[in-house]
């Protein structure tokens, strides 16, 4: 921008997104929010983003905030904001700093009583800032240009310290009205620490309660990433040198291969027989976690002794609560002062299962979710991110091994089906060096399919391993009706359509093992697009652990009213 240019609310707010480390914002474009984007593509560290819906939009905003750490979204007033609540709520629910930002009427229009297009057709046009209220941790609406920098700079902050999306809303006739230049960033980005009083107390106390306890472990939650703890809690845990469990929205956030690691905890269907050293601890230290009905089955698996609970910014256990105690500054300090206590470890020894012989089909058999999986475990790698959508893809997920610096993302307090698709498309903008792969069920790919497009469009290379069985199989498991079985559809000549005649898509099928090896090979090879494998398996080949979990959620969700007494 040269210096006879005027610099505007939309020069302000895009000098704030590059500032606080975003690179691609993600748009679907309308008539409120055009000049807003003219302003954020002529900045010249940002880089547009078309999407198909704003659903997708959303969602894909939400895939790179995993790996980007914060990310931005920008629709239309009503008819685009109100379809991209659904991915922010899922960033909510994730624990994910995306900034919703949505153009609006000219400001005039409201006092001159005007009923406008894309709207509810009444004279009330603050009833998106107020909905955007309940799924965000800011909300403002900027209704003077002398407001933007504050309301801008206060969303941003919030969202970056309490990790939850923000919304920012801007009249079409404000993005380019005259505004000031920013300040330092370091006011938006400056993070919070622990009240040292607080943080000395609690660990002091914590490390006192522990040692009172024979049989300690630690169990890891979702919520440990978002805090960034992960480097903290690693050593804690070697500190203890105790067993090490994780929740299932949590794979990946301690090493698998680490000896103190002992599995995901999920109750009956937990791996490596963790849940039998979790259910025989006396103490355990609960950091990150969320306990819900999908991850404790059906409230079935909770564990039944008091727990010592590190959550993002306090600590909770028998007796004791500290406010204003920072996760990772709370386990870095806990783990100076606890003493050393390897019992859980000693015990698990005589527990721990023998590994699983992995039985490799001929080259012709069909194709089976064993089978499948195999061949998935060989796609691993420690610069793979490892993307498992709503359905058996979880189940499935949660057996494979993940190899030092493997990423596993999941979706699970959220759990709309189709979030994997654009989310894998953000995630890889977000972090291009990474290898992305997808498990999606057919039935979760139909609602999101039109992002592929933007794959190809953006020459992004990600493997999609797409499980045809003819419906939704998790739905299947938890109450079954024929509103789960869907219209099949040619998924791999669906997704070379979305070629055109410029496009490098692979649309690939895999009836058999040796199919399999030859469509993994190719897409491997395929650097300048998206590679879809239609993976047919028979409509019950599903794991044994979906089938268990699926009849305890089904009792957890028939319980029936409690009389009132």
């Amino acid at each position: 921008m040269t210096s006879a240019q005027k610099f505007t609310v939309g020069d302000y707010l895009a000098e704030r997104l590059a500032q606080i480390g975003i690179r691609h914002h993600f748009v679907v474009p309308g008539d409120y929010n055009l000049i807003l984007l003219d302003k954020l593509q002529s900045h010249p560290d940002l880089t547009e983003i078309g999407c198909a819906n704003e659903l997708n939009c959303s969602m894909a905003a939400e895939g790179y905030a995993r790996a980007n750490g914060v990310s931005a979204c920008v629709v239309t007033f009503s008819v685009g904001a109100i379809s991209a609540f659904n991915g922010t709520g899922s960033a909510y629910a994730e624990n994910l700093p995306l900034i919703l930002i949505s153009g609006s009427p000219n400001t005039n229009d409201a006092g001159q009583f005007h009923i406008l297009h894309h709207t509810l057709g009444t004279l009330d046009y603050t009833y998106q800032i107020e909905m955007a209220k309940k799924i965000t941790c800011c909300a403002v609406a900027v209704n003077r240009p002398e407001e933007a920098p504050r309301l801008i700079d206060r969303a941003l902050r919030a969202a970056l310290l309490s990790r939850k999306p923000a919304y920012i809303e801007i009249p079409t006739n404000l993005a380019g009205a005259p505004c000031v230049r920013p300040g330092p960033v370091c006011a938006i980005t400056e993070p919070v620490h622990s009240d040292k009083a607080a943080l000395s107390a609690a660990a002091d106390c914590a490390a006192e309660y522990l040692s009172g306890k024979q049989k300690p472990v630690i169990l890891v939650g979702p919520k440990l990433r978002r805090a960034g703890a992960e480097k903290e809690l690693l050593q804690l845990a070697e500190a203890m040198g105790c067993a090490v469990a994780v929740q299932p929205a949590a794979k990946g956030m301690f090493p698998e291969d680490h000896p103190q690691f002992i599995g995901v905890f999920w109750g009956q269907v937990s791996t490596l027989a963790s849940d039998a050293i979790i259910n025989w601890a006396d103490a355990i230290i609960c950091a990150g976690t969320m306990f819900t009905d999908y991850s404790t089955v059906g409230w079935t698996a909770m564990p039944d002794i008091p727990l010592m609970i590190a959550e993002a910014d306090h600590v909770t256990f028998p007796g004791a609560h500290f406010s204003r105690v920072r996760l990772s500054e709370f386990l870095a300090h806990l783990a100076s002062e606890v003493t050393p206590n390897d019992a859980t470890m000693v015990e698990y020894a005589r527990l721990r299962p023998d590994p699983s012989r992995v039985h490799t089909a001929a080259a012709g058999d069909d194709l089976t979710r064993k089978e499948l999986m195999r061949q998935v475990q060989g796609l691993l790698d420690e610069n793979t991110t490892l993307m498992v959508e709503t359905g058996d893809s979880w189940f499935n997920g949660m057996q494979l091994q993940l190899p030092r610096g493997a990423q596993f993302e999941i979706e699970m307090q959220w759990g709309h089906i189709g979030w994997s698709i654009p989310a894998a498309f953000g995630y890889a903008l977000g972090a291009p060096g990474r290898k992305v792969v997808v498990m999606v069920g057919d039935g979760s790919f139909q609602v999101t399919a039109q992002e592929v497009s933007q794959m190809v469009r953006y020459k992004v290379p990600v493997t999609i391993l797409l499980v045809n069985n003819r419906g939704y199989t998790i739905e299947v498991q938890i109450h079954d009706g024929t509103y789960n079985r869907i219209k099949n559809w040619d998924y791999a000549a669906l997704v070379r359509a979305f070629n055109g005649d410029d496009g490098q898509a692979q649309g690939l099928t895999a009836n058999t093992g040796g199919e399999l090896v030859k469509a993994l090979k190719l897409a491997g090879e395929n650097q300048e697009g998206p590679t879809l494998v239609e993976c047919a398996i028979h409509q019950d080949d599903c794991s044994k652990e979906l089938i268990t979990w699926g009849h305890y959620v089904a009792k957890a969700n028939a319980r029936p009213p409690v009389k009132a007494a």
